[in-house]
């Protein structure tokens, strides 16, 4: 299974970051900021289309964070061997 992962900042400055499988639906939401790391709820919006969102619940803020993504921006995750 493929899996591909993306990255935004949020207005408080941590970092947003999904996990998302090869339909582009989130597998896994984190954010981070400082050395502190939390699962950050996210889901994909449109993710059938060739530009698509996801939204973050962000753990630090509390802001809901919508990104626009583009699917040839997407970054693959390598596999664990």
């Amino acid at each position: 299974m493929s899996q591909f992962s993306v990255q935004s900042r949020c207005e408080c400055q941590a970092i947003l970051s999904a996990t998302l499988d090869e339909k582009r639906h989130v597998v896994a939401g984190t954010a981070s900021r400082g050395r502190a790391r939390e699962v950050a709820p996210a889901h994909s919006i449109g993710a059938s289309g060739e530009r698509f969102d996801i939204g973050w619940a962000c753990p630090f803020c509390g802001r809901n964070t919508l990104r626009s993504f583009h699917v040839g921006a997407l970054r693959p995750v390598r596999a664990a061997s």
